[in-house]
């Protein structure tokens, strides 16, 4: 059986260069991630995204960041010999917001970094291609 989970892809601009948020797990590898998390009985996708980027990260949606209704992409990949299916949004840190993030239990960490860190840092070849398309699609939107 699949296991499902969504969240978003984070993005603020500072002096007109775009970075990510990505924030490091406190267990297993410890690896970095944006907010994201299991789909809960009786949510859709986007309502996970919401409370889990609430829970993870302190971001409330309006009041920190705005989804953009129009970048939505499904991720499928492997964990631990079960697929995985994460639906993900873009969404913008509201203009003027310092950096609001207040992590979770879950996390230990969190960075914004711009794409070729936040891939480098990452490294999973399913998320770099999603990096680039969101970067694509930022730049193609101003």
């Amino acid at each position: 059986m699949s296991v499902r989970a969504a969240g978003f892809i984070i993005y603020r601009k500072v002096f007109g260069c775009v970075e990510y948020l990505f924030m490091q797990a406190s267990y297993a590898g410890k690896h970095w991630t944006p907010p994201k998390g299991h789909v809960d009985a009786g949510e859709d996708d986007l309502q996970t995204a919401i409370r889990e980027t609430q829970e993870e990260a302190g971001l409330e949606n309006e009041t920190h960041y705005i989804i953009d209704m129009n970048f939505r992409r499904e991720l499928q990949y492997m964990v631990k010999d079960r697929p995985k299916t994460v639906m993900y949004w873009l969404a913008e840190l509201r203009a003027g917001l310092d950096d609001p993030v207040r992590l979770s239990e879950e996390h230990v960490a969190h960075r914004w970094l711009p794409l070729q860190e936040a891939v480098a840092l990452q490294g999973f070849q399913e998320m770099t291609r999603l990096l680039q398309e969101c970067e694509r699609y930022i730049q193609d939107k101003e």
